[in-house]
């Protein structure tokens, strides 16, 4: 249940937002101030982009708690439909389970690596995000 209301509450404030911090940036004006952009544009407190951007974390690992619930509260079914199949039912969840923890571990790491990395000066330089794609290099 805590899962669930994790989600809702992830989803109407991404709604209310328009997006959240892990793909949102920020930009250090010319005084040196620091000022926090989420996914949508929208200018929002220091304290706000670090919540969006927990909060958008904390998706993975309760996507991962609520499948295996889920699957837990399936296990008997699971065992007795697949009594027969070359893959016992206890076999495959136990696969199962390991493929969740670990790709919901890896897009967790995933999407802290991309968070933190808002925080570095060089991605923060508003320079080098307005620098044109094509023509750097070209000569007349």
């Amino acid at each position: 249940m805590l899962g669930m209301a994790n989600f809702l509450a992830y989803v109407l404030l991404y709604t209310y937002f328009g997006g959240e911090a892990v793909n949102g940036k920020v930009v250090t004006d010319a005084a040196g101030q620091l000022s926090y952009y989420l996914q949508s544009g929208r200018d929002v407190s220091q304290a706000a982009f670090i919540y969006s951007g927990l909060h958008s974390i904390s998706i993975w690992p309760t996507v991962a708690a609520i499948m295996l619930a889920m699957m837990t509260l399936a296990k008997e079914r699971i065992v007795f439909s697949m009594r027969q199949s070359i893959l016992h039912g206890r076999t495959f969840i136990s696969i199962l389970a390991v493929v969740i923890v670990l790709t919901t571990a890896v897009l967790t790491i995933h999407f802290t690596r991309e968070f933190v990395d808002r925080f570095d000066p060089v991605a923060a330089d508003p320079a080098a995000a307005t620098l044109p794609a094509e023509g750097i290099n070209d000569t007349p």
